[in-house]
């Protein structure tokens, strides 16, 4: 097996850990999805899951906004390698207490988000337990599946839409008040990035992925399975509706560097690449590739220390 390099954090020392224990068992382990070939179009596949009090909290979402949310963001998988959706199978736990209609509503969620991008949900499993879980699997295909791990010294490093609104939503939530609405919007219906994905592995991507865990730490991720250094300017970062007010004190652009969930896409391209060419949302400029490893993040040309989500810190 060859394990992809993943970068530094408790989360994925537990990934390493994984990969070592099923030796060649596995194979090709910490990607965005599982890419088999097969004829002109490689199969890709992902899971993501999406548990109450981690990932969301009832008292702010509704179910239908629970089935969206939880499948965007396996979606989002299927964007930062390039592919174009099939479907998606659903496994949901709740409470026995719960009724019936929940699972109705949250399933209508799920088939809204899977139908936004050209799919359909293929099947599921439904079990009680102790608080309620929801776990996608989706399916999908590309001609030229983008991996993390292609940036190339020269290349640019560029992100889709904008950052930190999902953190600005959940920031105000924690506090007791309400988000801005587009904020709360970026955190419960984000937008999986299909149509851009595909849009850059055409275009000449070298290595791609969405942010879940927040720019401080993906950005890290992509540099690790590359080999590669990125150098990135907090001053370009596109931010966010709701972040000034919601970062406070702090600099905007590193509060909206360290959000997780924003399930925008990072991706690295050649240089003398054309960012007003993409395709809504658009793209914007914040970076270079360079020899070397890790990340610097900067501003002013002064470092900056960030740090992204990870589950086990």
């Amino acid at each position: 097996m060859t394990a992809v390099p993943l970068g530094p954090g408790p989360e994925f020392d537990r990934i390493r850990a994984i990969a070592r224990a099923l030796g060649d068992r596995a194979a090709g382990l910490g990607d965005d999805c599982a890419v088999l070939p097969g004829g002109p179009e490689s199969i890709c596949l992902s899971i993501d899951l999406s548990v109450e009090g981690v990932h969301f909290d009832r008292r702010w979402l509704v179910p239908t906004e629970i089935g969206w949310r939880a499948t965007a963001a396996a979606l989002s998988d299927l964007a930062a390698v390039g592919a174009s959706v099939d479907g998606g199978l659903v496994g949901v736990s709740a409470p026995r207490s719960d009724p019936p209609e929940l699972f109705v509503d949250l399933m209508r969620g799920v088939g809204d988000a899977v139908q936004s991008v050209g799919g359909h949900v293929l099947g599921g499993d439904l079990t009680g337990g102790d608080r309620l879980t929801v776990s996608v699997t989706v399916v999908g295909r590309a001609v030229r599946p983008v991996m993390r791990s292609g940036a190339r010294p020269g290349d640019g490093v560029f992100v889709s839409g904008t950052l930190g609104g999902a953190r600005a939503a959940l920031v105000r939530w924690q506090a007791g008040g309400s988000p801005d609405p587009a904020a709360r919007a970026r955190f419960v219906r984000p937008e999986p990035r299909i149509a851009l994905g595909r849009w850059l592995a055409d275009h000449g991507a070298t290595a791609m992925l969405d942010l879940s865990d927040g720019l401080a730490g993906d950005a890290r991720h992509l540099a690790a399975a590359s080999g590669a250094h990125l150098e990135i300017d907090l001053a370009a970062i596109p931010i966010g509706a709701g972040v000034p007010a919601a970062a406070g004190s702090e600099d905007p652009a590193a509060f909206a560097a360290q959000g997780g969930e924003d399930y925008e896409l990072l991706v690295t391209l050649p240089g003398g690449f054309v960012p007003a060419a993409a395709p809504a949302p658009g793209l914007v400029r914040i970076g270079s590739v360079s020899s070397g490893t890790g990340v610097r993040f900067f501003r002013d040309s002064r470092d900056v220390d960030l740090a992204g989500f990870d589950h086990f810190a």
